[in-house]
């Protein structure tokens, strides 16, 4: 684990982040709140594009809880048997849609405490969804912010509870808000598992891993 960077050296970090790429998206598609909810949990142990594949003709016929009842669990199957841990995955789906629908009268929720509230959604869910739907600078850490956390010093910590903490309070306020976005892409992209791809870093500088690549 690299020791925690100091403010200026993040700040820097986060300025070139910006200046790359002003406007970071998340890659799973979604058209509405429910329907960033359902993607981000069929999401896991499952790639983006995996799911962006399976999701686009569902939500053509399911964008709200409503639809995706009507739908069921075995229609819903249908559309999601590609995806790991689908049977499992359509239940939550099923029961979280009729949760919204009695509880909520079809709306998500805007507290994390009621996201994790819904079947299958776990904090790193509740999270994304806080960010890229209501706005709020929630963190959600996945395998590839909690390793460029930990290689570089952006973040470090021993789970992802401690790297969320790590981002939260080391990372300047003008940047919070996009800051996962920067660090998931970078992960995904360019500082990746097993080979990183040091030449083509934009942060190599500032980065404490000590087995950069050519």
């Amino acid at each position: 684990m690299a020791r925690q960077l100091d403010y200026h050296t993040i700040q820097a970090i986060f300025t070139r982040f910006r200046e790359a790429e002003p406007e970071p998206k998340g890659e799973l598609e979604h058209v509405n709140a429910f329907t960033l909810v359902v993607a981000v949990a069929l999401s896991a142990q499952a790639t983006d594009a995996g799911v962006n594949k399976a999701t686009r003709a569902l939500f053509r016929i399911a964008d709200t809880p409503e639809k995706m009842l009507a739908l069921g669990e075995e229609g819903l199957i249908e559309h999601i048997k590609t995806i790991g841990l689908f049977r499992q995955k359509a239940k939550n789906v099923i029961k979280l849609s009729r949760i919204l629908v009695e509880e909520y009268g079809g709306e998500v929720p805007s507290s994390r405490a009621a996201l994790q509230s819904l079947p299958g959604v776990g904090r790193k869910t509740a999270n994304v969804v806080l960010n890229m739907w209501f706005k709020q600078p929630a963190q959600a850490v996945d395998t590839h912010i909690f390793r460029v956390g930990n290689r570089t010093g952006i973040a470090p910590g021993k789970d992802v509870d401690a790297v969320e903490r790590a981002i939260e309070d080391n990372i300047p306020a003008e940047f919070q808000q996009h800051a996962h976005h920067w660090l998931i892409l970078h992960g995904r992209y360019i500082c990746v598992a097993r080979k990183p791809k040091c030449g083509a870093c934009h942060i190599r500088e500032y980065c404490q891993f000590e087995e950069k690549t050519l």
